[in-house]
């Protein structure tokens, strides 16, 4: 039983879809630049609009859980 809780502790994996069904991708960025860096990799990977479903900064790094949205 100890195997399983110890398991999902450590699962931080990002949803690999939103709430309303579209693919959801992470992207990460070095903090000391900001966050447009990791904007402008999600406008390209989006080619364009996209919703940010979370944010964060850990160990120097930005990280933007993303959604693009329909064309």
């Amino acid at each position: 039983m100890a195997a399983v809780s110890a398991l999902s502790a450590c699962s931080s994996a990002p949803p690999l879809f939103s709430s309303d069904g579209r693919p959801t991708s992470m992207i990460n960025c070095p903090a000391s630049g900001g966050w447009s860096n990791c904007q402008e990799n999600a406008r390209a990977m989006c080619a364009g609009s996209y919703d940010v479903l979370d944010q964060s900064t850990e160990n120097g790094q930005n990280g933007l859980l993303i959604a693009c949205r329909a064309k």
